[in-house]
C-alpha cells in the first residue's frame, strides 16, 4: 500500500471526534480503527491556523474517485448531520479518508466491500475555518 499523505486537523475537530468515539460502545469503536489511526498521525493545530486548502469538519469538498473517474461534492459532517443528500459522516470510510487532506492530495481507502479506492481532493468550496466560522 502506498504511504498515506500528511494530514492536518484542528484541535476543535480532534476534540469533538474523540468525544464522539468515547461515547460509543466498545464493540462499535473497533470498526473505526481507521479513523483513530488517522487522528493519531495528524498534525493538530489551532482552528485559526488551519490552511484554507485543508478538508475540515463541515467543509464542502469535491474529490475524484480515481478508479471510476467520478467527481463527487460532499459536506463532511458529524453523524448527527448525516443522512441528508450531499453529506458524508466522518464515521464513513470516505469521510475518515478525506479529513485533513489538502487540495491535490491522494489517499487510498478501503471500501465497505473490501476493495481499495484512490481518492484525490480537487477543491474545497467552503471551509468553516477560512470563512471565520470557528465555533460551528
Amino acid at each position: 500500500m502506498s504511504s498515506k499523505p500528511p494530514i492536518v486537523i484542528s484541535s476543535l475537530d480532534l476534540n469533538r471526534i474523540e468525544a464522539l468515539l468515547e461515547r460509543m460502545p466498545p464493540v462499535e469503536v473497533a470498526q473505526y480503527e481507521g479513523l483513530r489511526s488517522e487522528l493519531d498521525r495528524a498534525d493538530v493545530v489551532d482552528s485559526s491556523a488551519i490552511p484554507a486548502d485543508v478538508v475540515t469538519m463541515n467543509s464542502v469538498v469535491t474529490f475524484k474517485d480515481e478508479d471510476s473517474g467520478d467527481e463527487v461534492t460532499i459536506t463532511l459532517v458529524y453523524p448527527s448531520g448525516a443522512g441528508v443528500p450531499g453529506t458524508v459522516s466522518i464515521l464513513a470510510p470516505v469521510g475518515s479518508a478525506l479529513l485533513g487532506l489538502r487540495v491535490g492530495q491522494h489517499i487510498q481507502w478501503p471500501t465497505p466491500d473490501g476493495r481499495r479506492r484512490q481518492l484525490c481532493v480537487l477543491e474545497i468550496e467552503y471551509q468553516p475555518e477560512s470563512s471565520g466560522d470557528l465555533h460551528r
